[in-house]
């Protein structure tokens, strides 16, 4: 091994700081630290462009822990380099309000690129920070170069074996992404044993079937910073394809569970914590120790780094003379602001259509003067209406295109999505059907945690799509977003609704924002003002105090149109309440919410063609909450309205019924 005593000390300092922290907390896992600290050494000593002093840094390289379980390596590597983190947080890994969360969460500690844990997420956020930086270079790299850099990820074996990986690795392949290398910590080890009971297949030979190259670095130089090193420059001098890099890796190399499951996930105790040092030569009897040389080296390091950012900036503003245009323009993108914008119109002439049809109309009015919205659909353009006209395809050699095609690659595309958010500059957006949120839900989730500012839009909202049958139809879908903390959902109602839905979807530091679209033609419901930004208003109203209160959403707005007619002329004073959104709805305040929603009113129902379950709170105790609880059918939409009872009439029948008992 080439490494030098210097070059030892370092890594080791990084091994014992992850180790420490993880037996201080009695929980986490130290062996991938203890495995892959002579990478992470590598990578951040001789390749990484970084600057804690201004983590955020544009043209920054950007480093992604897949394998989230490892935070320990991640946060010594932080600490050690300069960012925000102290010894004290270190040691308080895992524990209450800490910057050391169990798992890195991009929100919470500063120089987290995304959020990570979930395995395989973290690789496909990576190829989306990798589509952010080429489709950025190809947007506005000119005379001066003000966007090239590399996207760096460490994978684990779990990230291998989960499915969101190999749909984010195989349209990576496809695209070419030659700046994205992704370093496989080969430890043959996962939490439950030894891969082997699971997980015998070729990885690398697997990504050359994406598409990608691959390197690998056999056990014996796996700690050897040269190596490494060699990898690294090889994997970064071809930039036509990505690059895998695979390193056979001892998890919990030097200590006695070396090798062993037992390294994974749990604390190595006390007593084998004094082994493992025992075996580095490192003093027993400390914890937490970092020499001072090795903290001057890094800490020169990242002045080093610094002068990388002084002559970025000195480019930019060089950039900015002969591009003023353009600089103001990827300002105003990285700064999240909005443009003037040029929004449609819709009235009783062209309102009428599909929800989904609006939402195109709208994304193509104002795509020309929003060039950050980027995004696509799983190979579903035709039926999602989401294709930006015009704007171009991002394929290879057009990177500057902004209709990704994502391909039937649900989940992976919900992490792609995430990862171009985070890079900046950028404001993805996601389609596919509706029901197929099962598919990309752990993406979504993540983004809710990180409120991350992504659209995913939705299309087929219900059972009324018709033929396609129940596999197609969601029932529980719009529950599951709404107990999602974060995610915002709208369900618009007609074309004016969606209209105003993209109004608040667009505005900056929010998000993220599910947009949920119908297949069917929906009435134009008026001229008016359409409040969406107040999650809920009264569309109709009675003459005088209303008898009745009918609450519904999307599609069901119409039908409780019709249905307060026939009450009405039955003499019942009925108001017409539109809900595209309870979250928007629940966080105006008091006052706002007693004037749509009077607490006095005699009875409440509400109408929506999905799972009922959510909406008591909105029609008490007493009111009817009618829904769809049970699976669709294969029938036209007309068929299905009148099998499930969603008709004027059987709405205003159950309506009177409850008036009845009330």
């Amino acid at each position: 091994m080439s490494n030098t005593a210097a070059d030892e000390k370092r890594i080791n300092t990084i091994r014992m700081l992850s180790i420490d922290a993880v037996q201080k907390a009695n929980s986490g896992h130290p062996g991938l630290p203890l495995g892959a600290a002579a990478v992470a050494y590598t990578l951040w000593s001789r390749h990484l462009r970084y600057n804690p002093k201004d983590p955020d840094w544009f043209d920054r390289d950007r480093f992604v822990l897949s394998a989230g379980h490892g935070s320990m390596l991640l946060y010594s590597m932080l600490y050690l380099t300069g960012y925000a983190l102290t010894l004290d947080d270190l040691k308080a890994f895992r524990q209450l309000h800490s910057k050391t969360p169990g798992h890195p969460e991009a929100h919470h500690t500063p120089g987290i690129e995304v959020t990570t844990g979930p395995l395989g997420q973290g690789l496909g956020n990576a190829v989306g920070l990798a589509i952010a930086e080429a489709h950025l270079a190809a947007a506005f790299n000119r005379e001066q170069t003000v966007c090239d850099h590399y996207t760096y990820c460490l994978a684990g074996d779990g990230d291998m074996m989960e499915g969101v990986a190999s749909e984010a690795a195989s349209l990576a392949g496809h695209l070419k992404l030659g700046k994205l290398i992704v370093l496989y910590d080969d430890n043959h080890v996962s939490l439950a044993g030894p891969t082997s009971v699971t997980f015998d297949e070729n990885v690398n030979e697997r990504f050359e079937a994406y598409g990608w190259r691959t390197l690998r670095v056999e056990m014996q130089h796996a700690n050897d910073v040269d190596s490494i090193d060699a990898a690294l420059r090889d994997a970064q001098s071809q930039r036509e394809r990505p690059t895998l890099v695979s390193i056979r890796t001892v998890i919990g190399y030097g200590s006695p569970r070396a090798e062993t499951y037992q390294a994974h996930g749990e604390p190595l105790g006390a007593d084998n914590v004094k082994k493992t040092k025992e075996f580095f030569g490192w003093p027993a009897d400390q914890d937490f120790l970092v020499p001072d040389d090795v903290l001057t080296f890094w800490r020169e390091r990242a002045e080093a780094n610094g002068k990388l950012y002084d002559d970025w900036k000195a480019t930019f503003a060089a950039y900015k003379q002969r591009n003023p245009d353009l600089a103001a323009q990827l300002e105003r993108m990285i700064a999240g602001n909005l443009p003037k914008l040029n929004w449609p119109s819709f009235n009783a002439e062209n309102g009428s259509v599909a929800t989904r049809d609006a939402g195109g109309t709208v994304m193509n009015a104002i795509a020309k003067d929003l060039p950050e919205l980027i995004g696509g659909s799983a190979d579903l353009d035709p039926s999602t209406k989401t294709y930006l006209k015009d704007c171009g395809d991002f394929e290879p050699g057009s990177y500057a295109g902004r209709n990704i095609h994502f391909g039937v690659r649900e989940h992976g595309m919900g992490a792609i999505a995430n990862g171009i958010q985070a890079h900046g500059g950028l404001l993805p957006y996601t389609a596919t059907f509706f029901n197929f949120l099962d598919y990309m839900k752990p993406a979504v989730r993540l983004a809710g945690l990180n409120k991350s500012r992504v659209l995913f839009i939705f299309t087929h909202d219900s059972v009324f799509l018709g033929e396609d049958g129940p596999t197609h139809q969601p029932i529980e879908q719009l529950a599951t977003l709404r107990a999602t903390p974060n995610v915002i959902t709208i369900r618009p109602a007609d074309s004016l609704e969606t209209l105003e839905a993209w109004k608040v979807m667009l505005q900056p530091e929010t998000g993220p924002y599910a947009l949920v679209l119908t297949r069917q033609k929906v009435p134009f419901l008026g001229a008016r003002e359409a409040p969406v930004s107040r999650g809920a208003y009264v569309l109709k109203d009675a003459a005088g105090t209303p008898d009745l209160i009918l609450i519904a959403t999307g599609s069901e707005v119409s039908l409780a149109v019709d249905a307060a007619k026939l009450l009405e002329a039955k003499g019942t004073a009925v108001r017409v309440v539109s809900m595209p959104s309870c979250e928007l709805f629940d966080a105006q305040d008091q006052a706002y919410k007693e004037g749509v929603l009077p607490s006095q009113v005699r009875a409440r129902m509400s109408i929506e063609a999905g799972a009922t379950l959510g909406w008591h709170k909105y029609v008490g105790e007493r009111g009817i909450a009618y829904g769809i609880d049970h699976f669709g059918a294969s029938a036209p939409a007309g068929a299905l309205a009148k099998e499930f009872g969603f008709t004027p009439e059987r709405i205003a029948e159950l309506a009177s019924g409850l008036l009845a008992r009330v």
